[in-house]
């Protein structure tokens, strides 16, 4: 693949642009596997935490797939699955940020009534596994938003529902590019507010083995707006 050297402001955004532009013209096919995060940063000569938010950005216009121990994808533009929204200038304003995390609060909850529902054993276990890690790693800021992220997509899976994965796939990426955009919402870096959104997801988890849909829902309407009220007190702060 070509790459051009980048040197300016928002480097995150110029590597995606670049990359968009050889998926838009053709000269990344469909089916194609991008090289690792490590070689990119080294081609780009950027950091690590760079490439990733680039990546993050193209995950959420929808063309790349990014598998978990795979590496990255190049989706077809005419994809035949389900169209899902793309969000490449959400975070423009106030009002478009409220409008993403009112529509991550409607996915979600509506993910936990699901998941209590059709849950299997192994979804639970799965669940116990995320919020195990997610404790015995609290603290650190990174690992504490990746076992976060984790834990919605476990979450999402228990639905045994391909589309609401997907869907939650694209606001999640969206959601974090928004995070970044406003300079980082650090909850995982106060201990205080990490162990009160442990607790949160460990009643989300308890409602969904329970079979109880509508704690289920509850208890994630609770959490997505403590983490909404959050996100917006760091925006104000920083804005």
């Amino acid at each position: 693949m070509e790459v051009t050297r980048i040197a300016q402001r928002k480097i995150y955004e110029q590597i995606a642009d670049q990359i968009k532009d050889q998926i838009v013209s053709g000269k990344l096919p469909p089916g194609h596997k991008l090289p690792s995060t490590r070689e990119l940063t080294e081609r780009y000569q950027v950091g690590r935490s760079t490439m990733r938010e680039a990546l993050s950005m193209l995950k959420a216009m929808g063309l790349i797939e990014i598998r978990q121990g795979e590496g990255c994808f190049v989706r077809s533009m005419d994809d035949p699955e389900v169209e899902v929204p793309r969000f490449e200038h959400l975070f423009t304003s106030m009002e478009a940020v409220v409008e993403l995390l009112e529509a991550r609060i409607s996915l979600e909850v509506a993910n936990a009534g699901l998941a209590a529902t059709k849950r299997t054993d192994v979804d639970v276990a799965a669940l116990e596994a995320v919020l195990s890690d997610m404790d015995s790693e609290r603290g650190t800021e990174t690992v504490g938003e990746k076992q976060d992220m984790r834990f919605h997509l476990t979450l999402a899976q228990a639905t045994h529902n391909s589309i609401m994965v997907k869907l939650l796939e694209t606001i999640s990426a969206q959601v974090e590019l928004t995070i970044r955009e406003t300079r980082r919402v650090r909850l995982y870096g106060n201990k205080a507010i990490a162990g009160q959104l442990w607790l949160e997801h460990k009643a989300i988890a308890d409602a969904v083995a329970a079979r109880d849909p509508e704690r289920a829902q509850a208890a994630m309407r609770r959490h997505l707006i403590h983490v909404e009220e959050e996100i917006m007190k760091s925006i104000r702060r920083k804005g």
